[in-house]
């Protein structure tokens, strides 16, 4: 059984941009690279606020791209709760009914939490968490057709429904949140998954952190 007791504080990455940037790739490279029980992952998607007390035909206009649509207390606390050494209990979302699931998920605390998502750098208590900030700027038709390809794959939507969720909330959402938190980014990474240099640099910048802390 491991200790719930460590004697380092973690490292916290936090990865942000736009949808479809590419920053849940990289954040998913990083934490793949690194080794085993060695690092945590936490999605900002999975602490979007549970709506319960909405009839299921509400639930869908929900602007879900603005940062009142997630529960950042409680991602705060959950952050504050692992560098203090704790586990804790990661709720999952299901995207198919916008609503919480019964089921949570236990999160270790690990050396490195990595913490991504479109408004990871938007709260500034979040901010101050935080040792690392990348921001992942991919131009904007491509990530008009990730989202497309992943929301009718994924999440059972139409393409038409897609299209004019991007066109009248996500497209403006991005511009007025998500694009002005890049100013706080440490590192600024272009083109997301594909820049398998800027992955290998981050990479190699992170177990240089793990092994000076050994």
């Amino acid at each position: 059984m491991e200790s719930n007791v460590r004697s380092k504080r973690p490292v916290i990455v936090g990865i942000t941009g736009g949808t479809g940037s590419g920053k849940s790739t990289i954040a998913r490279a990083i934490f793949e690279s690194i080794p085993k029980k060695k690092a945590s992952i936490i999605e900002q998607d999975c602490y979007y606020k549970d709506q319960s007390h909405l009839p299921s035909e509400q639930r869908v206009n929900v602007n879900y791209d603005h940062p009142l649509a997630f529960d950042t207390e409680l991602l705060i606390a959950h952050l504050e709760a692992l560098l203090k050494g704790q586990a804790v209990q990661k709720p999952q979302y299901d995207f198919t009914i916008h609503n919480r699931k019964k089921e949570s998920i236990t999160v270790e605390p690990r050396d490195i939490i990595i913490v991504e998502g479109i408004l990871v750098l938007d709260s500034p208590k979040m901010r101050e968490l935080m040792d690392i900030k990348i921001f992942v700027d991919t131009d904007a038709d491509v990530r008009i057709l990730r989202r497309i390809t992943r929301d009718i794959r994924d999440r059972g939507r139409t393409l038409e429904s897609v299209i004019a969720q991007y066109v009248s909330v996500v497209k403006p959402m991005h511009i007025e949140f998500v694009e002005p938190t890049k100013r706080y980014a440490d590192i600024i990474i272009p083109e997301g998954g594909h820049n398998k240099v800027a992955i290998d640099i981050m990479v190699a910048k992170i177990r240089s952190i793990i092994e000076s802390e050994q």
